[in-house]
Parts: C-alpha cells; structure tokens; sequence
C-alpha cells in the first residue's frame, strides 16, 4: 500500500535531542518496511520555516494524499502531524471521508481511522491539547526571548541588508558589513536628492552589485523597503513600536527624514521613471500658487508652464534655456573670483571653524543637562508609580514626555557631533563647487542626471513668476549669497599670473570676511 511521511522539527536543540529530520526519516522507513508500504514521497519542515511556510507544507501534504489517492499518513508523534485544533480538524475530516484511510503516529503506537475505538480517538484528542499547549507556551517563551532582546538594544530579527549578524547562538548581534553598507548609503544620497525615481535607483544598485541574502539582485520593493528602515539610522522597530537599537547607524535621522518625503510625495512630489527628462523636472515652482512647473518636449525644446491646479493667473511658458540663461548669472554672483581667492577664503574658513568648535562646545553641555534632568525625571515617576504618590496615568505621562524631551536632546547631540568637522570640509566643497558650477553644468559630458545633482547642490527651490525664475538656495549656496558680494565690493583686487600664464586676481580678505559662530549645518 502506498504511503507518504511527514516529519518536523522544530529547534536545534530537538536536532541534538535525536529528532532531526534524517532520524525521523530513517525511522519511517524502518516501519513502511516492517508494515509492508511503500514510500511515495517526504514531507518535511524545518526548524528555520516560518509559521507561514509551516502552513504551507502541511498544506501540500493534504493536497498531494487527496489528488494521488493516498490512504497512509507516517509521523513520528500526534504533535509532529498537528500543532493546531485546525490542522486537527483537517486530518480528521481527511480520515471521515475513506475508512481506508490512516494516520500512524509511531512513537505514540497509535493507529488512527474512521472507525477507530473512542480510547484512541481520546488518545489523539489529548494529544492534540497538549500540542496546542507546547505551541502556546513556546510562543510566549519567543515573545518573551524577544521583548528581552529589544530591552538590550539589539533586533530579534536578521539585519537589514547593509548589516551582518555575528556572535554566539543566544548573543547574536548586528554589525556592519563593510561590502554592502556603502551602497546602502549610496542609495540613501541618491534617493534624497529628489533627482532618482525609485526604479532609476533599483537600476543603479543593481549595476552597483548590491545583492539580496541569496544573492538575488534587489527589486523596486525591497529599495522601497530599504529606504524605509528606521534600522539604517539606529532605531529597533517592533510591532509599530521604535525602541533605541545599539547597532552603528549608517545614516542620519535627518536623511532618513529628507528621504522619508520623497517617499511620501512631499515638496514636489516622488520622482517617477522617465525615458525623457527635463532638467529642471519638479526642481521649479509656480511662485504664484505653489504648484509643480509641468515640462513638455516640443520640437526637441522643453517647455515649463503652471498646470493651475489651484487658483492661479500665471500664463507665461518658458523654455529650459531661458531659465538656465537666467541661472548662469547666480552661479557667478556665488563663486570665488579664482584659486588664489579659494585658497584664502578656505584659510579663512579654518580659522572661523576654532569658533563653531567653541559654540558646539557649549550646546553639548546644554544638551548634555538636559539628557541628565530628563533621566531623574523618568526615575522619579517611576518611583512615584510604584509607591503611588502619583497616579498612574500622569506618571506614565510625564515618562513619556521626559522620554521625548531626552530622546530629542540625544539626537542634537549626535547632530552637534557629526557637523563638528563636516563644517569646514563642507564649506570647501560648496566654494569648489561654485567656483566650477558654470563649467560643469556646460559641460558636453555632463548628463541630465548630473546636472540636476548640481541644481540640488545650489538651490532647494527655484520659482517661477511670468517668465523671471527666483531662485531659494541651499543653507551652503545661501552663505555663499550673502557674503560673496561683501567679500568682492571691499576686497582690493590684484591681477597675478599663475604656473599656466593666466591671469588671476588675489589679496587680503582679513577685514571682510565672516567668522560664523554655529553654522555647522552648511552641508551642501
């Protein structure tokens, strides 16, 4: 007579304890001989499936002994066959339908059919309680494992990609992974400037080599998914809640953040995929109403008018290379006068940086106290719970508040910290970039996509008003806007020739130019 064989095992431990998968097998096959059957197929399910996949092959099992006409079911134990009253009821209704049909736990000497006796049939229904009640309590024991690895900082989860777990069995953490964490990164940079659509950023990673866990190149959904990790920024997400997670952060909440509106079609919108794109696609506003410039091609020219979606009299079409005539200009109102004069306001910008040390110097005391008074908050209202001076709603009210307010001050804290050197590099980058802005842009090697990288560099918003673009700058390209003209209308000019013969012009900036106290966030 045919028959099939379902095994299960459920941890490691019960591997060690001789209930692997190959144990069962073996011991399947000993009784099919010894019973005169013959093995059609194996079912099996491991201690890695999850509950799904678990449902799945018990599943499949049915199916395949319904189709194939199968009258013999071999398990080990009533509690490897079923865990739930409803996989109970679906083995019994399978056994009403044919009397020929039977399941033989062999290790509960149990033989089970239509017509067995109302002692086995007892036998099978306390079994089945008591797996119900082995699920039950190694349920909670998981959930208790897990509210406990939470507690310590750590996800009771794999790591996201990025992340690599490492330790013990039990003290399993997640560290970086030095080969995929830069493209995660990567990923982030890109997706925040506004200038990728979601599939334009799988393209790129999948270029980049960034591959699943089997080594599958990632999809739209998982870059989606990714993007919206709040692991990547050292929060532990659980059942909705966030905790504070103790793994390196790879990004910033204020990344995070930025990307989190571009998911979310906020200021202009999420990029879409495009064959053709416009420069200046979702980078110019109406002035007028807010709206989005709408770009059309026609006759190989691309032209920006108002959509009017809300109230608005603007009319005026423009083309690309008006506004980047009218752009052209910013770029030389914002940039140093040459190299020599780079090299000086770079001098000048280590020196201003001595002072953003002393200001952020003196915000970390300040966030520092708070952090302070907020733990004796939280520890007061603890106590005041527990003896009930207070009650317990307003505790847990002002546990949360104080919580907030501390959580708030940790991450200024981390802020102060990241821009403390980033301001001076920052500061250079955004005077090189000005000083090249025009060639880069004009490039014949630039692409679409790089100079659209560049607006994102310069400007956060450009507005249109009848034709005349206003332009919003970045914080870096602001500084730059304020003080460039200061620094030109009092500084003495004086031609030099340079190692290549070219004319260029040098001299003191001393008397003009800032010290800024407390501009670390200058990013460009």
């Amino acid at each position: 007579m045919k028959a099939i064989t379902f095994a299960r095992v459920s941890s490691k431990e019960q591997e060690a304890e001789g209930y692997s998968l190959p144990s069962q097998e073996k011991l399947f096959k000993t009784y099919a001989d010894d019973k005169g059957f013959s093995i059609t197929r194996k079912f099996s399910i491991s201690e890695s499936a999850s509950g799904k996949k678990q449902r799945k092959v018990f599943n499949e099992m049915l199916d395949y002994v319904k189709k194939k006409n199968i009258m013999i079911i071999i398990c080990e134990k009533v509690d490897r066959l079923t865990r739930n009253f409803r996989d109970a009821v679906a083995i019994n209704d399978w056994l009403e339908e044919n009397y020929e049909r039977q399941a033989h736990l062999v290790k509960d000497s149990l033989i089970l059919h239509k017509n067995s006796r109302s002692q086995e049939k007892l036998n099978w229904n306390i079994r089945i309680v008591f797996a119900q009640n082995y699920i039950d309590n190694l349920s909670e024991e998981v959930k208790k494992g897990q509210k406990e690895k939470l507690a310590q900082g750590w996800l009771p989860l794999r790591a996201p990609l990025g992340y690599k777990t490492a330790g013990e069995r039990r003290r399993l953490i997640h560290v970086i992974d030095e080969t995929k964490a830069p493209l995660i990164i990567k990923m982030y940079e890109l997706y925040s400037t506004g200038n990728y659509s979601l599939t334009a950023i799988t393209k790129i990673m999948k270029k980049e080599g960034l591959r699943g866990e089997k080594g599958q190149p990632v999809c739209k959904s998982t870059v989606h998914r990714l993007l919206s990790n709040h692991f990547y920024y050292g929060k532990n997400e659980w059942n909705g809640v966030l905790t504070d997670g103790k793994q390196e952060p790879l990004i910033t909440k204020e990344l995070f953040d930025l990307v989190q509106e571009k998911l979310s079609h906020k200021f202009g919108g999420k990029p879409r995929y495009r064959k053709h794109l416009p420069v200046f696609r979702a980078k110019v506003k109406c002035e007028e109403c807010g709206g989005i410039i709408s770009w059309e091609l026609q006759k190989k020219r691309w032209y920006g008018h108002c959509n009017h979606y809300r109230d608005c009299s603007q009319k005026a079409w423009i083309k690309q290379t008006e506004v980047e005539a009218q752009i052209f200009p910013i770029f030389d109102e914002i940039a140093p006068m040459g190299r020599n004069i780079l090299k000086v306001l770079e001098d000048t910008l280590k020196d201003s940086h001595f002072d953003e040390i002393n200001y952020n110097t003196n915000k970390r005391e300040e966030f520092s106290k708070i952090i302070r008074i907020a733990d004796k908050r939280i520890e007061g209202a603890y106590k005041d719970k527990l003896d009930g001076r207070m009650p317990p709603l307003l505790c847990e009210k002002l546990i949360k508040e104080s919580t907030d307010e501390k959580e708030e001050a940790i991450n200024s804290l981390a802020k102060l910290s990241e821009s403390r050197y980033a301001y001076y590099q920052a500061g250079i980058s955004i005077h090189e970039l000005a000083l090249n802005a025009k060639k880069i842009y004009e490039s014949e090697k630039a692409t679409t996509e790089e100079k659209r990288l560049l607006l994102s560099d310069i400007f956060s918003n450009l507005f249109l008003n009848e034709g005349n673009i206003e332009p919003k700058y970045t914080p870096a390209a602001e500084f730059l806007a304020e003080w460039m003209p200061k620094l030109k209308s009092n500084f003495e000019l004086v031609e030099i020739s340079n190692s290549r013969g070219e004319k260029e012009k040098t001299g003191d900036f001393s008397s003009v130019c800032p010290v800024v106290r407390g501009r670390g966030d200058l990013n460009p």
